[in-house]
């Protein structure tokens, strides 16, 4: 594969506007680089703000739900679809967040090995339900998360953090979107 983040012949626009750029530059400083699905959507610079407001309002926003617990999410959805960009990249930042690797290779593997609280295992497993067959979904599996803790907020929060990875991972998949080498080594 060239230097493109994707298998389709879609380059990003060149100059950036000064916000995306500012953007970018941010990602570098922070991350030590700018993730390749953030360069899959730079051709278009609206779809690239939008899904950034949708990933930072889901992953970044006010939650009852932790930072490691909405990463714990996407891994297990991810798992699901086998989604190889999302799998790498988020099962780096479970592993970062968790200062636990094993628990980021169980993610990925398969959430039912890990050593997992109550609340975290019930999340996971509504999470999964509804990557598999979201229409199955009843009252008593929502219930189920009301059992362990969660508010009816956080039920909701679940179901988004799901929903999304849900199409990214799509998205990722048909396009071919490939993780930044720099994932593959941290938090190891």
């Amino acid at each position: 594969m060239n230097d493109r983040p994707t298998a389709l012949a879609l380059d990003q626009i060149d100059p950036l506007p000064a916000e995306t750029q500012k953007y970018f530059d941010i990602c570098i400083d922070k991350l030590g680089m700018v993730p390749n699905v953030l360069r899959s959507y730079a051709f278009d610079i609206d779809k690239l703000n939008s899904f950034t407001a949708l990933y930072n309002d889901l992953m970044l926003g006010d939650s009852g739900l932790t930072k490691l617990e909405r990463e714990m999410i996407a891994v297990a959805v991810s798992s699901v679809n086998r989604c190889f960009y999302c799998l790498v990249a988020h099962g780096a930042a479970v592993r970062q967040l968790s200062g636990d690797p094993i628990l980021g290779e169980q993610l990925v593997m398969n959430y039912r090995t890990a050593s997992l609280e109550p609340r975290q295992r019930a999340m996971l497993d509504f999470a999964v339900m509804m990557t598999e067959g979201s229409a199955r979904i009843e009252e008593p599996d929502r219930q189920a998360l009301r059992d362990v803790g969660f508010s009816d907020r956080d039920i909701w929060d679940i179901a988004a953090v799901a929903g999304f990875f849900n199409m990214t991972n799509r998205m990722a998949s048909a396009v071919d979107m490939r993780p930044n080498d720099e994932y593959h080594g941290q938090a190891r």
